[in-house]
């Protein structure tokens, strides 16, 4: 078989469950809860994982693969170099979308809203009880640069460690966390037929609108 045909007849039935306007309720971040709160359940591998996207100042969009580490006054935290690619993005254009996707329970959830810093007190909060290796990781890479070999990382991570052995390691200054005010949040159920359930809320001045999407 020709992959291209192999991938043509690649598909999966969506049988699980079904969204409706009574389930979904009236406020999208209770049925964040719920549904994060299913994934974990159900043993999702790395449930918190979502992918972030970001345009540039050219107007290229570019998604990667983030961890959510916060749902902290209704809003979505995470936390990286800001520095890196998506640090300068969202510093040009703080217009960002997040996409998680749970194949066990046939779910995603799609969000557009606006990244902005969060404190440094709060960072460092986080920064403090991350694992020691991940710390030492983040004084260790200059996130998105170019780097001569993996050789040059691994021993400049060796010898961080040797540097800060015994000792309190410190958040590097263009390291921290973003938090995500979502403007718009939409719920995807799989069904039969690809007839796939979507109910979608948008804020408004008087709180959220709830409507269903065609499939």
């Amino acid at each position: 078989m020709e992959p291209s045909n192999e991938l043509q007849n690649m598909r999966r039935l969506y049988t699980r469950s079904v969204l409706s306007e009574e389930t979904a309720g009236s406020n999208p971040l209770e049925l964040f809860n719920l549904w994060f709160s299913e994934a974990k359940t159900e043993g999702e591998p790395e449930p918190n994982a979502m992918s972030l996207a970001t345009v540039d100042k050219s107007g290229q969009p570019s998604a990667r693969i983030v961890l959510l580490k916060g749902l902290i006054r209704d809003e979505f935290q995470f936390f990286t170099n800001y520095g890196s690619d998506k640090g300068k993005d969202i510093a040009e254009n703080n217009k960002v979308a997040l996409n998680f996707f749970w194949p066990k329970l046939e779910r995603q959830i799609r969000i557009e809203g606006l990244a902005s810093p969060i404190s440094k007190e709060e960072s460092k909060a986080y920064f403090q009880v991350r694992p020691r290796e991940s710390q030492i990781g983040a004084l260790t890479s200059n996130q998105s640069s170019v780097v001569p070999s993996r050789e040059f990382l691994e021993e400049k991570f060796a010898a961080l460690t040797k540097e800060w052995e015994g000792k309190e390691v410190p958040m590097p200054e263009n390291w921290g966390g973003y938090s995500v005010f979502p403007t718009k949040i939409e719920f995807w159920q799989g069904r039969v037929g690809r007839l796939h359930d979507r109910i979608q809320f948008v804020r408004k001045e008087s709180g959220w609108e709830r409507s269903r999407l065609s499939p």
